[in-house]
Order: C-alpha cells, then structure tokens, then sequence
C-alpha cells in the first residue's frame, strides 16, 4: 500500500471513530477528581470509569495501536508485529501500527479518538489518563 492510501485510510478510520465516539460525562454531574470534565469517576480509582450504556462504547472495525515515540519509528513496527498479527487474530480486527512522533502527539491521538490501544511511557501515563481517558492494565 504506498503511503498516500495509507494515510487515506487512516484518516478515514480516523474521521469515522470521530464521528461514533460517545458524549461521555460532559452533561454529568459526577466525580471525576483531576479527570477530563468528558469522564466520571464514581468508583474513586482515578481511573474513567466505563460508560454504563453500551450505545456510548466504541467499537471500531480497525484498531490503531501506537507505542511510545522513539527516533525511528519503523523500528518499533517491526517490533510489535506479532502482537498486531494476533490481536487481528483475537479481535477479528485489523490491527495497524501509527508511529507518533511525541509523547503529546500519542496523547492528543488518543484524546481524540484516533488511537485505541497504546503503550505510554511512564511519565505520560498520568497524562493520558486523565485527559484521554487511557486505563493501563500492564507493565513492561
């Protein structure tokens, strides 16, 4: 696939997850500590909490995953491969590597709906949990 149908693609994966994503918490009263106002967080784990309503979930046909910014990114996309080939396998997705080119830009994405699934560098972790709404769940 040359490069523009690439980016052409994942602009318009970009665009339709846009459109599809839910209006979390913004009309909610609800506790929400140092999250985003778009989250609650009812349960007080400083995490957001998952939204009760299925119609608010996101469920993209193709999900992007990104890893921590580095000075070649190609190297990482070698690198995850194999997860990207088995979460296409366990989700029945297609998986695509976007290299982001800052710890900002990887946040922003996600904020924004156009990354799902990340791995974050340690410092940014708060970052993207609280103005992306990320919740980690391992550790490398």
């Amino acid at each position: 696939m040359d490069l523009f149908a690439s980016r052409r693609l994942l602009m318009s994966a970009a665009c339709a997850l846009a459109l599809s994503l839910p209006h979390f918490a913004n009309a909610q009263d609800c506790p929400r500590g140092d999250l985003d106002e778009r989250f609650c967080d009812a349960d007080g784990d400083m995490i957001a909490d998952i939204p009760d309503d299925p119609a608010q979930l996101v469920d993209p046909d193709q999900l992007i995953f990104a890893y921590t910014p580095v000075e070649d990114p190609a190297v990482y996309r070698e690198a995850w491969a194999d997860f990207l080939a088995h979460l296409e396998t366990v989700t029945g997705k297609t998986a695509v590597f976007f290299p982001v080119q800052s710890n900002a830009a990887q946040i922003e994405a996600m904020r924004s709906g156009r990354l799902h699934i990340a791995g974050f560098n340690t410092g940014s972790n708060p970052l993207a949990v609280n103005c992306a709404g990320f919740r980690p769940f391992t550790i490398m």
